[in-house]
């Protein structure tokens, strides 16, 4: 039986465990990338093992999240991560320089590598044939330390592509068209490989934004083989020794089949506030537009910028619409000021931003008061963008024009001809802004420079055996990491500050239970299905820690947030039955005894000892796991395996 190309670099990598779905396997990491949002926490925790120089092929600490300096807390972060790359072996990419996964696609990403981020959008290196996968920061910073990446052996799901995109339909609705099919719970347990002639229309580029997307529907990672288009980019690149070719066995076996006729497909557009809530762009024509924002690590290309530009030439936005653009990298920013491109932009009234994940993470330019926001991003979460009752859409560059142009929602072929765009043979390589690590020797004398505002990882604490504790806060399905932990302008600067971050916790679901959980001392929370979707971020596994969590029951939990809650000590369990869900209330008294005994049989029962409901709890925790959960959190861990 043949492998699939995903099957193929899991076994080049295989450090332990078998290639059978639903068994965990040990990962060698090539490559890793953080950004300052998660980098922060994830440098002090690789200080804390006490390994001086990464171990990694490549690993490289991008600014792209907190950008804006409002006060000296951003500065403080950079200047840290800054010395701590120089000191430590890691490659630092200069605020400005770009967005994370836009700047590694372009300079360091390599068909066939494994590469973690700690960001969930890093299988955006999919797009040229890596296995990358989002993480939370510990899980990098282990990486970093030379240590392997879990994983559970996923599902291998294959797209098949045929025919070729219509103008004005581009890769982002054939994101959503996934989208539309699976859900943002369908890719759960899988990795998504696409493939079928129609992937030969496709740029790397517009591969990316669909491996980017693929994020959004719980996958484990996307990816698409490595062939002459890839080697073509690198070639632009200047990177074509980096190539590799890349493609799955033809008497590979897949899960799942899903064909899509790219001719058929329509422009799309996700509704609020889900990236799976699709429908046509042309149902909803008419729809007023206040806010259009282009851009994000999803649609940041120079292809895209490109696009824009011509669509926006010798025409002029709305009045009333406000338009910004974002180019992805200096690169791209600088390659559309060379050709006039950005001249053609800024003449139709848009506001160009700084190369960097801005509004996509509330860090600015946030909708006016229910104002309708359509984004070329990846998340429409409610509250997101910074305006708690913003209505934000999800849809193509294309798209976006056509709303900034005309005022209201528009299917962007009424523009009429789609400009041909022509890329060049090779793009403007200047890597000035990344900053080369000290030499072994000389990181010996450099000093690591902290601001106060940096405070210590959050203290641990081992499972007990057993736990009483109050429900603190019962929740639905779907809750996101921005729920758990919001992200925005007002929050971010004090990513490495989990007391500061701690009052913020869960304030989207209840203002209130940051004191509560604090008076309760120690408490549980109990969630729906698809719980901790979104975002990598740990500090959603964190700051509960910090304000006492020592365990969440939920009917379903998202990948990278059951991993993140385990490395934070903090034990995730799941309903036997969904339904059991019912038979808790906030505010309850729960306990669990055997809890040691509970994680090697695979079951404990949790009991309501506010109205006598005895009801069954599932963990299906590796032998390592149990070891993290038993030592504190994978910190403890690591240091006790060190």
């Amino acid at each position: 039986m043949g492998l699939t190309i995903a099957q193929k670099i899991i076994k080049a990598h295989l450090i332990s465990g078998e290639m059978t779905v639903g068994s965990e396997v040990a990962l060698r990491i090539d490559q890793t990338l953080t950004q300052d949002a998660t980098g922060t926490m994830a440098y002090l925790e690789f200080e804390a093992m006490g390994i001086d120089r990464v171990r990694t092929e490549r690993s490289v600490a991008y600014i792209d999240h907190n950008t804006l300096q409002s006060g000296f807390e951003n500065a403080d972060d950079h200047r840290f991560i800054q010395s701590i790359a120089k000191k430590h072996g890691i490659y630092f990419s200069r605020p400005g320089n770009g967005i994370c996964h836009q700047v590694h696609l372009e300079r360091f990403g390599i068909p066939g590598k494994t590469l973690i981020g700690s960001d969930s959008h890093t299988p955006t290196g999919g797009g040229i044939g890596m296995l990358a996968f989002g993480a939370g920061g510990l899980d990098v910073a282990v990486a970093m330390g030379g240590g392997a990446y879990y994983i559970t052996m996923p599902k291998m799901i294959k797209v098949n592509l045929t025919g070729k995109l219509r103008p004005f339909v581009t890769a982002k609705d054939v994101s959503l068209e996934i989208l539309r099919i699976l859900s943002v719970k369908g890719g759960v347990g899988s990795i998504i490989e696409w493939g079928g002639e129609g992937i030969q229309t496709l740029s790397v580029p517009e591969r990316a934004t669909i491996t980017n997307m693929g994020t959004e529907l719980g996958a484990t990672t996307s990816i698409f083989p490595s062939d002459e288009i890839t080697r073509e980019f690198l070639r632009a690149e200047g990177r074509e020794a980096d190539f590799v070719a890349l493609a799955s066995d033809p008497d590979a076996v897949y899960d799942r089949v899903i064909d899509i006729d790219l001719s058929e497909l329509k422009p799309l557009i996700a509704c609020p506030h889900s990236p799976d809530n699709v429908v046509t762009v042309e149902s909803l024509k008419g729809t007023k537009v206040d806010q259009v924002c282009i851009g994000s690590c999803t649609n940041s290309s120079l292809l895209d910028m490109l696009k824009v530009a011509a669509l926006l030439k010798g025409r002029t936005i709305k009045p009333d619409v406000s338009l910004s653009i974002s180019p992805g990298s200096k690169q791209v920013l600088s390659m559309l000021a060379d050709c006039g491109a950005l001249s053609d932009i800024l003449a139709s009234g848009a506001r160009v931003l700084e190369c960097a994940c801005g509004p996509c993470i509330g860090m600015g330019f946030s909708p006016n008061s229910a104002g309708v926001s359509l984004r070329t991003f990846n998340r429409n979460f409610e509250g997101r963008s910074g305006t708690a009752d913003a209505k934000v859409y999800l849809v193509s560059p294309e798209t976006a024009v056509a709303a900034a142009l005309t005022g209201e929602i528009t299917d962007p072929i009424l523009l009429g001809e789609m400009p041909e765009i022509q890329m060049p043979e090779a793009f403007k390589i200047d890597d000035s802004a990344v900053i080369a690590p000290a030499s072994v020797e000389e990181a010996k004398s450099l000093e690591i420079l902290r601001g106060p505002n940096i405070k210590k990882f959050p203290d641990c604490h081992p499972q007990a055996d057993s736990i009483r504790a109050e429900l603190v806060l019962k929740v639905g399905d779907n809750i996101t990491t921005d729920h758990i932990m919001p992200a925005g302008a007002k929050i971010l600067p004090y990513r490495s500050n989990i007391p500061f971050l701690s009052q913020y916790c869960f304030g989207v679901c209840d203002k209130t239970f940051p004191e509560r959980a604090k008076a309760a001392g120690q408490s549980i929370v109990v969630g729906g299905s698809n719980y901790g979707q979104g975002s990598s971020r740990e500090h959603a596994a964190l700051v509960p820690l910090y304000l006492g969590v020592r365990v969440v029951i939920s009917k379903s939990f998202a990948r990278i947030h059951v991993a993140n809650l385990i490395n934070a000590g903090i034990m995730p369990l799941t309903f036997a039955n969904p339904d059991d869900y019912d038979k808790v209330s906030q505010g309850d008294t729960l306990s669990i005894a055997g809890i040691w005994a509970g994680m090697d049989s695979g079951s404990m029962t949790l009991v309501n000892e506010t109205n006598g409901e005895r009801i069954n709890l599932v963990c299906n925790f590796t032998d390592r796991q149990k070891a993290i959960l038993k030592a504190g959190s994978l910190l403890d861990y690591t240091r006790e395996q060190i």
